[in-house]
């Protein structure tokens, strides 16, 4: 059994295929040539290619049958026996068809010869698919196929297949005869992938992120003759590389490859991290984590884990680059003076820290804590006498033993980005950009690049950016410029006094905030802020905020996950983080936007323009 482990990566790749297909609603092809060729059922030719257009013979039908059953991986591609006089030991299919006779699920002809070149027909497809589910002839009354064509109804196994039962199959009627089985039930109950070894998801339907999984071998680091480790011809291959589809030659020295036979494809990760070797877990002699740069990592491979073992050539205190795999698994370890790259971002924390330096004696160090713009976050030592502080933008560059930290000088940049975020102005975005939003207290957030459509950015939003060698931007931190660093909830209560004490006039306030359901209260003793209840921004610590600002306010006519339409017919961004409130007899409670879709009078409230980065933050809805 191939290797089950769960890609964070490659489920984003795949989010927009996911969704359930229920019965009479068809999945695309591609959907159903990467299960089918996960499980080693379909596969194309050398090039990928499944030509659906083909006719099928009764040999290569069979051959399918085969690799469909459970049996599939266990039979091999020669045999000693002939099964049929027109079948002999030497034909391609010979261990095939005598498989599936052994296993019932196909028979020859009356004259003894099983015509293995004779294009199959429907009929024919389906009573081995049948067979596959536990069924037999004696299951069946009156003249075949009438039996077999009636569960093969019943069963759904003809959803996208039009042709009748005396036509000859292509391989797209195979296709989705297979696919259609893996859903169905068999003859005992049960659903006929989970006979495979599989499990389905929460709703029933088929994990095609796991299934392509479990068929994913690896990982191999791209260095040397790393081609000769892989068993198949890469040169056609499919090459995905951060989670975008890219080519061979795009492929990066230390890129952390996964690869598929079945599916004649590669995923390339490039993600690593540099940093000051601190500890592994639970022990040097049987590694399973290790912390490098203030974070730990799980250990994925026996190599990695040998190389930070008490065997390995790296120790504690040593500064060396982990490269990791698709769950951000550490796949190798590399010598800092081997890998180049540079981390990005900003110190959000300076604070001592406790390290051991590579004879075993614990230390302790100025640290900074960085929010890197690759969504992760980092702990480097620095010197004792350095200057940083929070909010400081900076770079952290593998040099020789160490990791050096340095101050990054701003680097201004304007211009709008256009509506399918791939350009800022005249620029390319390149793919895989990371967006940083940061403010001056060294708070930060992760962005992708369609949060900018759209949005006009000067030279007081941009603090830095870096092009790769195509002159595209690859690294973007933005100053406070999208509003997505702040809070955004309901003003549900505001007592402000005017009180005369020894004859002198203060103001005071006590003010109560619903943030996500949860409340707040905040007391000002010499000022008011002059707000009254309603949808509010709360800069700074929710218990003791900044500032408390009003948000704009629209109607809307409709809304989705990330647009709503005004009563303009305008299109308006909704927020990731949108939270919705029902508001009756001046009462707010949070709800959600599946539950006001239909009866309620929507209000959306946002911070400013969606030139400016602004979103729809709250929406309000009101009993219609």
């Amino acid at each position: 059994m191939k290797k089950r482990l769960f890609s964070g990566l490659l489920a984003a790749a795949l989010t927009l295929c996911l969704l359930p297909a229920a019965h009479g609603a068809l999945v695309g092809t591609d959907e159903m040539s990467q299960v089918l060729s996960a499980l080693d059922i379909m596969t194309g030719n050398e090039n990928g290619d499944l030509m659906l257009s083909r006719s099928v013979t009764r040999s290569e039908f069979t051959k399918l049958v085969v690799a469909a059953s459970p049996m599939g991986e266990n039979v091999g591609a020669s045999t000693t026996v002939s099964p049929y006089p027109d079948v002999p030991y030497t034909h391609w299919a010979a261990p095939y068809v005598e498989a599936a006779v052994n296993a019932g699920y196909v028979e020859g002809y009356l004259d003894g010869t099983f015509h293995p070149d004779e294009n199959i027909t429907l009929a024919m497809g389906v009573t081995m698919a049948t067979r596959l589910l536990g069924y037999t002839d004696a299951d069946f009354s009156g003249a075949w196929p009438s039996g077999q064509m009636t569960l093969y109804r019943n069963l759904n196994l003809d959803e996208g297949i039009s042709i009748g039962q005396n036509s000859t199959m292509t391989r797209q009627d195979a296709m989705y005869l297979f696919y259609n089985l893996l859903t169905a039930k068999t003859k005992e109950g049960k659903v006929y992938l989970t006979t495979l070894g599989h499990s389905l998801t929460a709703t029933g339907e088929i994990d095609r992120v796991a299934l392509i999984n479990s068929a994913m071998d690896g990982p191999v680091v791209m260095t040397g003759s790393w081609q000769s480790k892989v068993n198949f011809d890469v040169s056609t291959a499919t090459v995905y590389r951060a989670g975008n589809l890219s080519t061979l030659s795009a492929l990066q020295p230390n890129d952390v490859i996964y690869y598929s036979k079945s599916m004649h494809t590669l995923w390339a990760y490039t993600n690593k991290v540099t940093g000051l070797y601190q500890e592994v877990s639970p022990n040097a002699s049987s590694p399973t984590s290790v912390t490098v740069a203030g974070k730990t990592y799980p250990i994925e491979t026996s190599a990695a884990a040998y190389d930070l073992s008490n065997l390995g050539s790296y120790k504690t205190g040593d500064t060396v680059t982990l490269l990791l795999g698709r769950d951000g698994g550490v796949a190798a370890v590399a010598s800092s003076n081997t890998v180049t790259g540079t981390v990005y971002g900003v110190v959000s924390l300076v604070a001592d820290n406790s390290y051991t330096d590579v004879n075993g004696n614990a230390y302790t160090a100025k640290s900074v804590t960085i929010s890197a713009t690759d969504g992760n976050t980092y702990t480097y030592p620095v010197e004792a006498k350095s200057s940083f502080k929070a909010g400081n933008l900076v770079q952290v560059t593998a040099s020789g033993s160490t990791a050096q930290v340095t101050r990054l000088n701003q680097a201004s940049l304007s211009g709008k980005v256009n509506s399918s975020a791939t350009k800022l102005g005249n620029t390319a975005l390149a793919d895989g950009i990371q967006i940083l939003d940061v403010n001056k207290n060294g708070l930060s957030v992760k962005l992708y690049p369609s949060r900018l459509a759209g949005m006009s950015l000067d030279n007081d939003d941009v603090k830095f950016y870096r092009k790769n060698t195509a002159g595209e931007i690859d690294i973007l931190i933005l100053n406070d410029a999208t509003g997505d660093l702040y809070s955004y909830g309901v003003l549900t209560s505001s007592s402000e006094k005017d009180e005369e004490i020894a004859g002198q006039s203060f103001m005071s306030g006590t003010y109560q905030y619903d943030v996500g359901g949860q409340t707040y209260e905040y007391t000002i003793q010499n000022g008011v802020l002059n707000l009254s209840v309603g949808p509010v921004k709360i800069e700074g610590s929710l218990k003791f905020p900044d500032k408390i600002s009003k948000l704009d306010s629209v109607k809307l006519l409709s809304v989705d996950v990330s647009t709503a339409i005004t009563n303009n017919n305008d299109s308006f961004p909704v927020w990731t983080n949108v939270a919705v409130y029902e508001l009756e007899n001046n009462s707010y409670r949070l709800s959600s936007l599946e539950r006001v879709r239909t009866g309620y009078t929507l209000t959306g409230y946002y911070d400013k323009s969606i030139a400016d980065g602004g979103c729809i933050r709250i929406i309000v809805a009101r009993p219609s």
